[in-house]
């Protein structure tokens, strides 16, 4: 018998529904998927262009479009994401990053975990928001 690939998403308090998943279970033969910290840097060759300064909504937008396209190069999608750790510089920009994760993830069965770190640094001057993102897809 061979053992079939299932996701299943839990969430246990009343309020965190509707916005992230308090845990994740996946069983069965899959593959994982670790993408490092994607934020709104310019995916050219020179390092620490970013695009958007000063807006935590577009740079968060722009961050899980690069994921997205990202995972799709890999046959995964938003979809397959079981875990997000998000870092964000000013705690009074949640609201604008909640808004662009939401949209990212609008229509998406079951919300994955989520980490939310504010902290007072990112990889280069300008970025305002980074994730990281896990992802499981079945094997084919």
């Amino acid at each position: 018998m061979t053992e079939q690939f299932e996701k299943q998403h839990f969430q246990y308090t009343g309020w965190s529904k509707g916005l992230f998943s308090e845990l994740v279970s996946v069983k069965g033969p899959g593959r994982l998927l670790f993408l490092s910290g994607i934020g709104a840097e310019d995916a050219g060759d020179k390092p620490g262009v970013i695009h958007h300064p000063g807006d935590v909504y577009q740079q968060t937008r722009l961050a899980y479009e690069k994921a997205a396209a990202l995972l799709a190069k890999h046959g995964a999608s938003l979809a397959d994401v079981v875990k997000i750790s998000a870092y964000l510089l000013d705690a009074r920009e949640a609201p604008h990053y909640h808004r662009a994760r939401a949209e990212a993830f609008a229509g998406v069965p079951g919300l994955p975990a989520h980490t939310f770190l504010f902290i007072n640094a990112l990889a280069w001057p300008g970025m305002l928001v980074e994730v990281d993102l896990t992802a499981v897809v079945a094997d084919a």
